[in-house]
């Protein structure tokens, strides 16, 4: 099978972007699918993981550094930066949502336990930790163009950013960035997966990680 061309470049960005994945939730430790459901809170440990993302880039970038605070607009997302705001010294309230910043939309199979969709459709969890698309959902083109249309709204504007996402979209948001090839079988770029609670450094197409988190889940 012929594999599917490479997105068109991007141009530019200016400034370093800081790309976390939210704390674990009441629906992860529940195992329930929770794809874009707009708030399924923090648990304890979630809010630990925020924490320890909180301090590692605080470590790294000092106190009251200079950085835009952009997040999904999901409950998690934004409680997820409220502690990691407050170890920077920065204001919450400046906070950017932006939708295209959302997890995998999972249609139908949202909000369900993952065991009562495996047992009626067969597994959804690939070996790369990757879930696989819900028939009435979203595919990960449609993520790699909306991530996309973000990148370009936001590459010439000054200074770093902080983005808080999820885990199937901020892989595919990375795998954008770093110019990784497209999946063979989804389609689109698709960065390795990291566990929940982890903070990456994304400058000029190059991945660092900055702090792996201790949660699990694919999304």
């Amino acid at each position: 099978m012929t594999p599917p061309p490479a997105p068109p470049a991007l141009p530019p960005r200016k400034g370093r972007d800081f790309i976390a994945r939210h704390g674990e939730t009441v629906f992860n430790a529940a195992a329930r699918l929770q794809g874009d459901h707009p708030h399924t809170p923090l648990t304890r440990a979630g809010f630990a993981q925020a924490e320890e993302m909180g301090r590692a880039l605080r470590t790294t970038l000092g106190p009251a550094p200079a950085l835009t605070l952009w997040a999904s607009p999901t409950g998690r997302a934004l409680q997820t930066l409220a502690v990691m705001a407050e170890h920077l010294e920065r204001d919450w309230h400046g906070t950017q949502t932006d939708p295209r910043l959302v997890e995998i939309g999972m249609g139908s199979w949202g909000g369900r336990y993952y065991a009562e969709v495996i047992d009626a459709v067969g597994p959804v969890v690939t070996p790369e930790g990757l879930l696989r698309p819900a028939p009435d959902g979203e595919d990960y083109r449609a993520i790699a163009s909306r991530v996309s249309g973000w990148l370009a709204d936001t590459a010439d504007d000054d200074g770093d950013r902080l983005v808080i996402m999820h885990g199937i979209s901020s892989r595919v948001l990375r795998g954008v960035m770093t110019g990784t090839p497209p999946h063979p079988e989804w389609g689109a770029p698709i960065a390795a997966g990291l566990p929940q609670g982890s903070l990456v450094m994304i400058e000029r197409g190059v991945e660092t990680v900055i702090h792996r988190g201790t949660g699990g889940g694919p999304a």
